[in-house]
């Protein structure tokens, strides 16, 4: 078979194929295309007729998506924001593992497992997957808020539980054996793990945060878009494997303190662009090798174990995340956002019940429970998010102790002719600043915290959140507005903005930023009276002013 010679571009070949044909199929059907790529992987995984595509590779491939993942979010997280949320994301993951562990626990005694197998897989069901969680927060568009640094945070708390966890269980196993090792040798292994993390974390942000941002500099100076690409790359891969080589750190974490690093220099929103393409691509990998681990049997084999496990990851564990949320006096929404970010598991569940198994610390069926359960619940992640986001998407003022935290204010604003801009970035904070200097009115829509601010300095009535949902369509009046200016730099969310608004009010000015000639004409065909392309109003006005100094010199 050709696929024997050339696994890797068979791999990957039939991966993206098929992903993006169910994708497609369920976008269509106004469901998450995720779950069209974990559906693929299940095609081409090993219990399924047909082609196999080698699981091995595909997991590979899929680290790599999570590592730029993680080094994208560590860009727009800086060490501030991840101290900011310490208060409550440190006693929250840690409080969650345990209810978890002890809910998984309690299902392995029903099933008659031993209580180590009981804690091993209780522990696979408390860590969330990295990949979901970024990607449901940035659909959402509050990956920057408030919420949603508290929910990264969270992550990165459970990461390092989990970097823990891997270095205790072989520790644990040997106490366990027959010929039990003394505790002093399982303590000494863990302080060995916290003494490497604390020195990769000390070396990150000790030496690099001043030589990964020269670097990048130096790259930039060098007016090479393609070597500042690869250096990039290089930064958050190279990073990466030598904090998992050297310090025995996970990938996602060793990416992530590597964005973050970077995050403080000039070039973060650069680098970030530059990532956005490969990462995409092998985040999509990385569903489709979860699909390929699943053996469909499981669902007919023990039909109650699957629905008990799947319970504990969805509803036990929100139910956990919520009360800890509220406890510490967040509100609602932030409640609500974190619960359904953590309701779900994914890779480091896989590597630790894979090592539990190697150990002869849990049977086999665990692994089939735990990736039936991180199918379903991946599946599922989207209409959970969904539903709490409407229980919690009503307004209410944020705690007297966290005037940072936006809130999700829905209630529809009172203005008529009124001026709208989506995006309060460079680009929307200049048009916003100007519509105020006319004395228009003027709502602005923006999901950063920083962005939120700055409007609400400039005296625009603000509104946190994404652009294209109904309910904050209908709030910021697009029947009664006289212009709508698009300045977010994404055209695919744009262009859904513009096809939307132009529905609601035929009669609206809209107004578009673009970044290619494709996305002009695109934007133009959804509606858009006025597209902006850079490189063409560049041109324009270097012309005027060259016509104009040419026209000054000619002698009358």
């Amino acid at each position: 078979m050709p696929e024997q010679h050339t696994p890797l571009i068979a791999t990957i070949a039939a991966g993206l194929m098929l992903a993006f044909i169910f994708g497609l199929i369920a976008q269509r059907l106004r469901i998450q295309p995720l779950v069209g790529y974990l559906l693929a992987g299940v095609l081409v995984g090993p219990y399924t007729p047909g082609f196999t595509a080698d699981p091995a590779l595909a997991t590979e491939l899929a680290e790599i998506g999570v590592i730029l993942l993680m080094f994208g979010v560590g860009l727009h997280f800086s060490l501030k924001d991840l101290l900011s949320v310490a208060k409550i994301a440190i006693p929250g993951a840690v409080g969650q593992i345990a209810v978890a562990t002890a809910m998984g626990a309690g299902l392995s005694w029903a099933l008659g497992w031993p209580p180590l197998a009981g804690f091993v897989f209780g522990l696979a069901l408390s860590v969330a997957s990295t990949v979901v969680l970024i990607r449901a927060l940035q659909d959402r568009h509050i990956l920057e808020t408030h919420r949603g640094r508290i929910a990264v945070g969270w992550l990165v708390v459970e990461d390092l539980a989990m970097v823990l966890a891997l270095v205790l269980l072989p520790a644990l196993a040997l106490a366990t054996a027959d010929n039990g090792v003394p505790a002093t040798r399982i303590l000494f292994s863990l302080l060995i793990v916290l003494a490497k993390v604390s020195i990769f974390v000390a070396i990150m942000l000790i030496v690099g945060r001043r030589l990964i941002p020269w670097l990048m500099h130096h790259t930039a100076h060098t007016g090479s878009r393609e070597l500042f690409r690869l250096a990039v790359y290089a930064v958050a891969l190279g990073v990466a494997y030598g904090a998992h080589y050297f310090f025995d750190v996970s990938f996602a974490l060793g990416a992530f303190f590597a964005g973050m690093v970077l995050g403080e220099s000039d070039l973060s929103q650069r680098a970030a662009e530059e990532a956005i393409p490969l990462r995409d691509a092998f985040a999509v990998l990385f569903f489709v090798s979860v699909g390929m681990l699943l053996n469909p049997s499981v669902f007919v084999d023990a039909p109650l174990a699957v629905i008990a496990t799947i319970a504990i990851i969805v509803v036990g564990k929100s139910v956990a995340a919520y009360l800890i949320v509220r406890a510490f006096g967040h509100s609602r929404s932030t409640a609500f956002t974190v619960s359904a970010s953590l309701a779900q598991i994914g890779e480091f569940s896989f590597i630790l019940i894979g090592i539990g198994i190697t150990l002869n610390m849990v049977p086999k069926e665990a692994r089939d429970l735990i990736l039936a359960g991180a199918i379903v619940s991946i599946m599922v992640n989207p209409f959970v998010f969904a539903l709490l986001e409407r229980l919690g998407g009503h307004k209410e003022s944020a705690p007297a102790d966290k005037p940072d935290e936006p809130t999700t204010d829905l209630t529809p604003t009172t203005l008529t002719g009124h001026d709208i801009v989506i995006g309060y970035g460079r680009v929307g904070a200049m048009v916003g600043a100007g519509l105020k200097a006319d004395g228009g009115n003027l709502i602005v829509v923006e999901a950063s915290d920083a962005g939120v601010e700055r409007a609400r300095k400039d005296g625009a009535e603000v509104f946190s959140g994404n652009a294209a949902e109904p309910a904050l369509i209908a709030a910021i009046n697009l029947a009664g507005a006289r212009r709508l200016y698009v300045t977010i730099p994404e055209a695919f969310e744009a262009g859904q903005l513009i096809q939307q608004a132009r529905a609601v009010n035929p009669k609206l000015d809209i107004l578009a930023r673009a970044h290619s000639s494709a996305t002009v004409e695109h934007f133009d065909k959804l509606g858009a009276n006025l597209i902006v392309l850079g490189e063409t109003e560049i041109a324009h006005r270097m012309l005027e002013r060259g016509r104009g100094d040419l026209a000054a010199s000619v002698p009358v």
